[in-house]
């Protein structure tokens, strides 16, 4: 079991803005309370214990959301004095990472794979990244990872309308002490830069899941979440 998350909650939520104005995505009003909530609701029913919030954006207004909802000592905050791409926020969380493994986590998105079965895999296959998956038909807002024998990762292509793929959902279980001995520069997207670039060196591996998976970074899906996550949320927790 993994028992540690990085929670990505730097982003600004620049495509969310005619919606929801003076908030960070994570903070986006979902069916009376903030999305970060059923994130850290699900997240603490897999066996999450200690988060790390990566903050960059109205850090302010997330550390006092968390200060409220969770229990004293089982959060820290890695904040970022200059945006440094999701590459370089993990990279920064990682030193807050106490054991040997932590499941990484996007802030807009909910998908709700075991963690379990992702943390099988990663300790298994002794990977570096494990990558969790979603299958997805008719889409063009995502671009389709390819996997081999054994759910090694085997390419990733770009956004494009596709009849059917594998997307990668933005959830992770990485060997955070693995990941703090690469060199990096500063600033650095993790799925570009990392992911992409070294999948072919590094031991990265998927996990497909078909659960309820929901990105709420556009207008439209922000929408469709305010019925279906609720509902989603309490199916994924067997309530």
């Amino acid at each position: 079991m993994i028992r540690e998350a990085i929670i990505l909650a730097g982003g600004l939520g620049t495509r969310l803005k005619s919606v929801v104005a003076d908030l960070p995505k994570s903070l986006a009003p979902v069916a009376g309370k903030p999305f970060l909530a059923y994130l850290l609701d699900y997240a603490g029913q897999q066996g999450i214990e200690k988060f790390i919030f990566a903050l960059g954006y109205k850090t302010e207004l997330i550390e006092a959301f968390v200060k409220e909802y969770l229990p004293i000592g089982s959060y820290i905050f890695s904040i970022e004095d200059q945006p440094l791409g999701t590459g370089g926020a993990i990279y920064k969380a990682c030193r807050q990472i106490s054991e040997m493994h932590s499941i990484v986590l996007n802030a807009d998105t909910f998908f709700a794979a075991p963690f379990s079965a992702l943390a099988e895999m990663q300790h298994k296959q002794h990977a570096l990244c494990t990558l969790a998956l979603k299958p997805m038909t008719e889409f063009d807002r995502y671009g389709v990872v390819s996997i081999g024998p054994e759910n090694s990762i085997m390419g990733f292509s770009e956004k494009k309308w596709q009849q059917k793929g594998l997307i990668n959902g933005g959830v992770y279980a990485l060997s955070a002490q693995q990941f703090l001995q690469k060199s990096f520069p500063p600033v650095f997207s993790f799925e570009k830069d990392y992911l992409e670039k070294e999948y072919g060196r590094d031991k990265i591996m998927a996990m497909v899941s078909d659960s309820y998976f929901i990105d709420i970074g556009i207008p439209e899906d922000y929408q469709r979440a305010q019925k279906e996550l609720p509902g989603a949320l309490s199916r994924a927790i067997g309530e």
